[in-house]
């Protein structure tokens, strides 16, 4: 029995958590990361978001989450020397399985893709409808397009990233592989008083 060779990715941990087909803007100004734009650029090559574990977005190398999503860089624009202006585009999901650290602190990491989610469940009503009255107020250019409300999959990580909710219950959505539990969390939380602003929008 053989297993698929690990992917090599350079990893950028953020405060934030990036889902599939979701658009992550991104100011780079630190050498590391000004370093792996170049090389992502030159080589046409994706790079990984995680959420920080542990440390901060500058400075010493922080701990990233395990489970992150690719990015691949859309557009970019240098205004000034030594400053990156990125749109960068959620890919599939990934676990780090090898995580290696350089002496400048950029981490790179052997990772192994997460097969993509099953969007042939039902979508869920009340998730769909919140989704979709949000999607009326804000404008739908915020969105990936087409817009896809019929698709469990993307109402569920479109929902997971606009709602107001803390990085830690952001990437517990990010780590599930069930469309169907990841919209069924969903509704849960749109039931929790905190979110009833978004629920009352529907």
């Amino acid at each position: 029995m053989t297993t698929d060779p690990l992917q090599e990715v350079f990893i950028f941990p953020l405060n934030t958590v990036l889902f599939p087909e979701g658009v992550l803007p991104l100011k780079v100004f630190e050498q590391r990361y000004v370093e792996m734009t170049k090389a992502c650029l030159r080589d046409a090559r994706p790079f990984g978001v995680c959420l920080i574990r542990e440390g901060r977005e500058v400075g010493t190398a922080a701990v990233p989450e395990p489970v992150g999503c690719f990015a691949t860089i859309e557009s970019w624009d240098m205004p000034q020397l030594g400053l990156f202006h990125l749109v960068a585009r959620g890919g599939g999901r990934f676990r780090i399985r090898e995580m290696r650290v350089a002496s400048n602190h950029l981490i790179s990491a052997g990772v192994e893709p997460i097969p993509p989610d099953d969007s042939g469940h039902d979508v869920e009503p009340l998730c769909r409808e919140v989704l979709q009255a949000i999607i009326e107020k804000v404008g739908a250019e915020r969105f990936p397009s087409p817009l896809r409300l019929g698709d469990a999959a993307w109402v569920g990580y479109r929902l997971a990233e606009v709602l107001p909710l803390e990085a830690r219950a952001k990437q517990e959505l990010l780590e599930m592989t069930d469309t169907a539990a990841r919209l069924e969390r969903l509704r849960a939380l749109l039931a929790q008083p905190g979110l009833a602003a978004a629920r009352d929008e529907a």
